[in-house]
């Protein structure tokens, strides 16, 4: 009895030193698990960050918990110690029964502990709950039963399944054995709510509750990630429904990830050949040395380019590139993300159509009159760079300015373009005279017209085209005068051939009587005689030699050009008579050799005839001009729709000083003149009429090989 006592107090020392030992380990457990949770936090941070899913703040939770689960630990243990000073005092006293304070205060040690635990998991933010094996709710937070709207206790001992549709009971059985297996799993879980239909989202860590070795059970802790997890969707579905492309990028310009737009832009049949790609075989232009990444000290800030891509059949593709860094959390760019807009079409456009107003800019340019536009406020809005030529200004010294104050312009312009913008009249032609800046005076021509707006009626302006006509003024002053010459020289030919022959018998009289013996005085008298009428004839023969055409100077000549320049010098008076030209062209035509200027006054004079010819008929009418061939000669059709020639006066109509014409309208000598001018050719012209239908006149010429064929058998002969 005396070694009780002893025996007892070293058992009580030994068991506190083990409670000592005990609580040291705890404590060093509890810090080791605490520190091992930041360890995992630390060091999974940026892989769990760059994960598809929003996982970043797993590494906290597990933290919390650790923390949480610490605290509670430690709560058990000052429990646990607790009861076991409580069992010592009841080893103490093993015959005795417990009294009902000790029962008391075992009751509400362990009601403290299980409130505890409750109150623990309640304060949780996520979802916890722990299930047996066989799918029964044990123990349940207060965020469990709030999801279901229910009170704690008509969750806790049913099954999971009557509340929740999804996950189904066959899918969790079929992972319960892998469960079993590693004890824990995080991941992602669906779950469809029976009360509601509702489809959430939880990341959730399961862990077994062991009892011995075994599994008896699983706790589950749950975080809501539906919201997160619908934003993520939503970025999903624009990002694939995007027209624009999208990408991800390493900073060296390798591609991560790109939506269906870019795939389908760059000509590649799948995401995953694209991606697999080295980024710079992407770059089109040696110039661009990164074409998506960018260089080592780039700060990451929103850069807006626009860059050159390389398809996938080679072709180049113009983008215009906005990109942005995406950082760590360390401050690291760890990828670029960006935009690309193809706008190929939109540059192709922008070069067609500056290389359109290149080109009517150029052809303004060399167009050989001076265009000028004139707004409705009567300014000059566009002049052509032919100002320079025409009156040695620069184009900036009319641009903006009113027609009405510059002093040099023309009162009959100013005229002409008031009267074409109120509408008066819709075309309109004047000439008048232009002093040049370097003091020339030349005569101009312009014609004004109304400019309107595009797809619509309303006037916008005047446009005016003004063109130097003072050699074509030159040239007709020349044509006159020598229509006028021509006429004198008919006009004398005829006379010299009526003076010949009394001429003839003066000379011939007065050679006969100086052989007759008369007196002296009388030879002498007729010797006179006989020199004078000598003279007379040669005077005559010199006035026959100067009315008869002179040979033309022959060179190769294009008809059709010859018809051409005729029109032209009479063209504003063709205009202004509201005679309209069908002239059909033919440069196939072979060359004839003759004087180009005498064809040209054939065909002028030809023209001027069928013009009066229609304007004693009506106001207005056409002179029809083709060309043609034959074998061995150039033909040339001249028809007017006039009243045309009487049959009684068509034989008479080549014959000098032959006219129908009103006195005063005309010489009679133009049609003479014109067939001794193709007669000198090796021509010949021909005047057919349909009274009342109308006059043609047709020219034919000999081609130039023909003629001079005729030419050398003519010296041989």
């Amino acid at each position: 009895m005396e070694k009780q006592p002893n025996e007892i107090l070293n058992r009580a020392r030994q068991e506190n030193q083990l409670e000592r030992e005990e609580g040291r380990l705890w404590r060093w457990s509890l810090w080791l698990l605490v520190l091992l949770a930041l360890a995992v936090a630390l060091l999974t941070w940026e892989r769990l960050e760059s994960l598809p899913y929003s996982l970043g703040a797993l590494p906290a939770g597990l933290l919390v918990l650790m923390v949480l689960f610490a605290a509670y630990a430690y709560g058990r243990k000052r429990e646990v110690s607790e009861l076991k000073g409580i069992l010592r005092g009841l080893e103490s006293r093993v015959s005795a029964v417990p009294s009902e304070d000790q029962l008391d205060q075992l009751s509400q040690v362990l009601e403290r502990s299980q409130r505890n635990f409750k109150q623990l998991i309640d304060s949780f933010d996520e979802v916890a709950f722990a299930v047996s094996l066989d799918g029964i709710l044990r123990t349940i937070n207060r965020q469990f039963a709030s999801l279901l709207g229910l009170p704690y206790a008509e969750i806790i001992g049913r099954p999971l399944d009557e509340f929740l549709d999804e996950p189904k009971r066959p899918q969790a059985d079929k992972e319960l054995s892998r469960f079993l297996e590693k004890r824990r799993w995080a991941g992602l879980i669906r779950v469809r709510l029976k009360a509601s239909g509702r489809i959430l989202h939880f990341d959730c860590v399961l862990n077994g509750i062991v009892s011995g070795e075994a599994v008896v059970g699983i706790s589950v802790l749950a975080r809501d990630v539906t919201h997160e997890r619908q934003k993520e969707t939503r970025f999903t579905e624009l990002f694939e429904t995007l027209q624009e492309g999208v990408y991800f990028s390493t900073p060296e310009g390798k591609l991560l990830d790109v939506n269906p737009a870019l795939v389908e832009m760059l000509g590649y049949p799948s995401k995953e050949e694209l991606l697999a790609i080295d980024g710079q075989a992407l770059n089109f232009s040696q110039e661009q040395t990164r074409v998506l990444g960018r260089a080592s000290d780039d700060r990451g800030g929103v850069r807006t380019r626009e860059i050159t891509l390389r398809r996938k059949d080679g072709k180049p593709a113009v983008f215009l590139d906005t990109s942005r860094a995406v950082w760590d959390p360390a401050g690291q760019i760890i990828r670029y993300q960006g935009t690309l807009v193809d706008v190929t079409e939109r540059r192709a456009m922008e070069r067609q159509l500056r290389q359109q107003e290149e080109f009517q800019r150029h052809l303004l340019e060399s167009f050989p009159d001076l265009i000028l536009v004139i707004d409705t406020d009567e300014r000059y809005s566009f002049v052509s760079s032919r100002i320079r030529d025409l009156f040695g200004l620069e184009p900036e010294a009319w641009l903006g300015k009113k027609i009405g104050e510059i002093q040099e312009q023309s009162p009959e312009l100013v005229e002409l373009c008031r009267s074409v913008l109120s509408g008066k009249q819709r075309f309109g032609l004047c000439e008048y005279s232009a002093r040049h800046g370097n003091g020339t005076w030349s005569t101009m021509r312009a014609s004004a017209s109304p400019l309107y707006g595009a797809g619509t009626e309303l006037m916008k302006g005047v446009v005016v085209s003004t063109r130097n006509i003072s050699v074509e003024k030159k040239m007709e002053q020349q044509m006159i005068q020598s229509e006028r010459l021509a006429a004198m020289g008919q006009m004398i030919g005829g006379f010299a051939h009526e003076l010949n022959n009394p001429l003839t018998a003066i000379l011939g009289l007065s050679e006969m009587l100086s052989e007759i013996e008369v007196a002296e005085t009388v030879k002498k008298q007729l010797t006179m005689i006989h020199s004078q009428a000598r003279r007379a004839a040669e005077i005559v023969q010199n006035l026959v030699f100067y009315s008869r055409p002179p040979a033309p100077g022959r060179s190769r000549v294009n008809l059709s050009e010859l018809v051409q320049r005729s029109l032209h010098l009479e063209a504003y008076s063709l205009r202004k008579n509201n005679i309209s030209i069908d002239f059909q062209p033919d440069d196939s035509l072979p060359s004839v050799a003759g004087d180009p200027n005498q064809l040209v006054q054939v065909f002028w004079n030809l023209i001027v005839n069928a013009e009066q010819a229609i304007r004693e008929l009506r106001d207005k009418g056409t002179l029809r001009i083709r060309l043609g061939r034959n074998s061995d000669s150039v033909w040339i059709v001249f028809q007017d729709d006039g009243p045309g020639i009487p049959p009684e006066t068509l034989p008479n109509i080549f014959d000098p000083f032959y006219t129908t014409k009103r006195p005063g309208r005309g010489t009679g000598l133009g049609l003479s003149i014109c067939r001794a001018v193709l007669r000198e050719h090796g021509g010949r012209i021909e005047a057919t009429s349909i009274p009342g239908a109308g006059a043609i006149f047709t020219v034919s010429l000999p081609v130039a090989a023909a003629l001079a064929t005729a030419a050398s058998q003519d010296s041989r002969g």
